[in-house]
């Protein structure tokens, strides 16, 4: 009991005599999401199987969705094959 006591009092001198080290946390503003320009609207349609699985591969390797990918095809079509509206 004696040697519990010892090392109990101890411990509370060695608390004593050394300040806690506390992690300091870094504070990081929040960002928020990109608003988007316009408002977005579903579009489906049915393309070759082949084809999605190039979309697909293209998209892994670019590291770009498949719905950015649309949008920049439809943009660049629409471009070059229809008038400015």
């Amino acid at each position: 009991m004696e040697d519990y006591k010892k090392k109990l009092g101890g411990l509370a001198d060695k608390l004593k005599q050394e300040r806690p080290k506390t992690p300091m946390q870094e504070v990081l503003p929040v960002k928020s999401p990109a608003q988007p320009a316009e408002p977005e609207m579903q579009f489906n349609n049915r393309i070759p199987k082949s084809l999605l699985k190039r979309l697909k591969a293209y998209g892994v390797e670019a590291d770009i969705s498949l719905k950015d990918i649309n949008i920049q095809a439809l943009e660049l079509y629409l471009s070059q094959t229809s008038k400015p509206v």
